[in-house]
């Protein structure tokens, strides 16, 4: 796997990710160091912007909102997302982001 996607113990994935709020639409953006880089519309104020996107990988990867929780990171850019029962397709979707240039 990636270095910015691993799996724990329980089969859920933990992304890491860098996060640019306020951007004209949602949406990834290739990689940013060893994170994946995704842009959010959502302004970073009240939380919005970790809202959307915990709601935007959960629709991606056709998970119920409540399976994807913030780990770490709620006030930065840099943040750590783990995702649970995701199918195997999503997976390599995922996995696919990161062969993406730079």
């Amino acid at each position: 796997m990636s270095a910015w996607l691993r799996e724990d113990g329980d089969g859920a994935l933990v992304l890491s990710v860098h996060v640019q709020p306020g951007a004209k639409q949602t949406g990834f953006a290739g990689r940013y160091g060893d994170a994946l880089k995704l842009r959010l519309a959502a302004p970073p104020v009240d939380g919005k912007a970790n809202a959307a996107l915990c709601r935007f990988l959960a629709e991606y990867c056709g998970v119920a909102k409540s399976s994807v929780t913030l780990v770490s990171g709620q006030s930065s850019r840099a943040k750590r997302v783990r995702i649970v029962g995701i199918n195997v397709a999503a997976r390599a979707r995922l996995a696919a982001l990161g062969d993406e240039p730079e």
